[in-house]
């Protein structure tokens, strides 16, 4: 009897953790969205807290994308979709962005009572997320 993950592909779920964190650097940087989401927060960038504790912040989303990412490589084996394709791993990640991750944090926004922008952001990014991490998943094979 095999190992129960021996049928994952490490290397694919790795690339997809590291390219969601990537798609974050961007995301949230100055190109994008990071001066809408600091507005929404009412963050103070000038103040020396902010920028505390960054380390345990990369590493910890890190590894939650990378638990993330796990997830949807072992439901895209078990759907019988790994290497299927990008177009396949785009549909899956749409799905699994919107079903799981926008919807979640939609929920927690209504009873935070957070903005409608910062819901947009923060579930968008989860969305591309999700489907950048099921193409690579998907396509890999």
């Amino acid at each position: 009897m095999g190992n129960l993950f021996d049928y994952l592909n490490w290397i694919a779920i790795a690339v997809a953790a590291l390219s969601y964190f990537a798609l974050g650097a961007l995301w949230y940087s100055p190109v994008l969205f990071v001066k809408k989401w600091i507005g929404y927060l009412k963050i103070d960038v000038n103040n020396p807290d902010a920028k505390k504790g960054m380390g345990a912040m990369f590493g910890g989303s890190f590894l939650l994308m990378f638990i993330q990412c796990l997830a949807i490589a072992i439901l895209a084996e078990r759907l019988g979709i790994r290497g299927a394709g990008w177009m396949s791993g785009l549909k899956f990640g749409a799905l699994t962005g919107c079903c799981f991750c926008a919807a979640t944090i939609g929920v927690n926004y209504l009873y935070e009572k957070k903005p409608i922008g910062l819901f947009f952001i923060n579930a968008g990014y989860a969305l591309v997320g999700n489907i950048i991490a099921g193409i690579i998943i998907c396509s890999w094979g």
